[in-house]
């Protein structure tokens, strides 16, 4: 569910397809019919399928209320949804994610669903633990968690054999900012250039590589998404002391150590792809051309990732660091009702559908996604298992709630990104000292909420 590697339309026929959204929202909203009408969209093509085998079910219970379901990409989705609530024709029931949820709150576009929820006795202690609160603020509820998603380690196994690495010793790695630790040392040995030395060797040309030891996507982020976080916070850093906390910590000096050593690794050692080499490109399809031995895949893409390679592939966790391992809970994702629904009830019972074991267990079934509720979960975790793909690791994660942690929530996300994500390119792909460059980017940040 990679929703950010996804190809963009040109501008122009994104703009068409907005229009030709808005006005399909405007005639469903004014057309008389039988039955109540209740519009829903999402952006993952993959999950199209799924959720209409959900409200095919839905409906069989509901006779009343028909679902439609529009599904649009992740970045003109937006852009649609946008107008489309500007407009005052948005649909009844967005697809919604957390890294969006402050700005549609800030402007009032949700209903606070937590009334309903007392009202209808909802259970609310069916989710994996920390899904539920981040998607409420000062008492209101805007949404029940849909899924959930880690990052792990896969790795090319006869990359790995080649360089006589057991795939078992991946399950105990260490990582340390100083010298790597087995981590760094793996990715040194497992880095080949074109006379066939290792990164180990004194004699490696690290200006002529045929393998890389690691890859990770090309995309310097101010989350760290898929790339440094899991490394930064292992090292004990911490974005904010919690959801909506209007004080970052980007001038840590366990983060500037962190990302130093990243930056080392891509531009000086080149064991890790530099970031200016895979900026267009994920880590699962460089590790489907064969670049490198080992990738940091989110769960999102594991099933394309097996699917692209047409050779052996394993998983492996995360390595563990200074403070242990530590994963972030990925997507975020909820069902959240649009305020100017004329639907309410309609919208209310479709969003509690989705949100019930009955509703995740359809999803869980498609072995596409891990829902939200564990024993859907775990229906998924078997569904995938027999297309033969090993997604132990990804929940070993996810069940452990100290090393589990979750993507911020803050209000002005948008402007906070656009300083960080600039930060971290200057580091990353310009090769500028991450304390300084840091240091200088959370002034900033936390100006805005001055």
């Amino acid at each position: 569910m990679n929703a950010i590697g996804m190809p963009l339309m040109p501008n122009h026929y994104r703009q068409y397809l907005v229009k030709i959204l808005l006005v399909g929202t405007l005639l469903a909203g004014g057309s008389a019919r039988a039955s109540t009408e209740i519009n829903y969209w999402l952006w993952d093509q993959s999950q199209l399928p799924i959720y209409r085998a959900c409200a095919d079910a839905f409906e069989k219970g509901n006779p009343e209320i028909k679902i439609n379901i529009t599904q649009v990409d992740w970045a003109d989705y937006w852009i649609a949804l946008n107008k489309a609530l500007v407009f005052g024709t948005g649909p009844d029931v967005i697809t919604n994610n957390l890294a969006r949820l402050p700005e549609l709150i800030q402007y009032n576009r949700l209903v606070d669903i937590e009334p309903l929820i007392v009202r209808d006795k909802v259970a609310t202690n069916i989710y994996l633990p920390g899904l539920l609160k981040v998607w409420g603020r000062a008492g209101k509820q805007y949404g029940l968690p849909k899924d959930w998603g880690t990052v792990v380690i896969a790795y090319n196994k006869a990359m790995l054999e080649t360089a006589g690495v057991d795939p078992n010793s991946l399950a105990n790695l260490t990582w340390n900012p100083t010298d790597g630790g087995t981590f760094g040392h793996l990715i040194a040995q497992l880095s080949v250039d074109a006379n066939g030395r290792n990164g180990l060797d004194p004699g490696f040309d690290s200006h002529s590589l045929k393998q890389y030891g690691l890859l990770i996507r090309g995309q310097p982020d101010g989350f760290g998404v898929v790339e440094w976080i899991q490394l930064a916070v292992s090292n004990g850093f911490k974005f904010y002391d919690g959801p909506w906390a209007q004080r970052f910590h980007y001038d840590d000096p366990r983060l500037a150590e962190t990302i130093q050593w990243l930056a080392d690794m891509e531009l000086k050692k080149r064991f890790v792809i530099p970031s200016r080499n895979a900026v267009l490109t994920g880590a699962s399809e460089l590790l489907a051309a064969q670049k490198g031995a080992l990738a940091l895949i989110g769960s999102g893409d594991m099933i394309s990732c097996v699917e692209k390679c047409k050779f052996a592939i394993g998983f492996a966790p995360l390595p563990q660091g200074p403070v242990g391992p530590k994963s972030m809970l990925l997507y975020g994702n909820s069902d959240s009702i649009w305020v100017g629904t004329k639907h309410l009830e309609e919208a209310w019972k479709w969003v509690k559908f989705l949100a019930s074991p009955d509703g995740q267990k359809i999803v869980a079934g498609f072995g596409v996604v891990f829902p939200a509720i564990p024993e859907a979960a775990e229906i998924a975790k078997e569904a995938i298992g027999r297309k033969g793909i090993d997604v132990s690791y990804y929940f070993k994660e996810a069940s452990d709630t100290n090393p589990a942690f979750l993507v911020p929530v803050t209000d002005r996300a948008r402007e906070l990104l656009r300083i960080t994500d600039a930060a971290f390119a200057a580091i990353l792909i310009n090769g500028e000292d991450a304390a300084k460059a840091l240091k200088a980017a959370n002034d900033k940040v936390n100006a805005l909420f001055d």
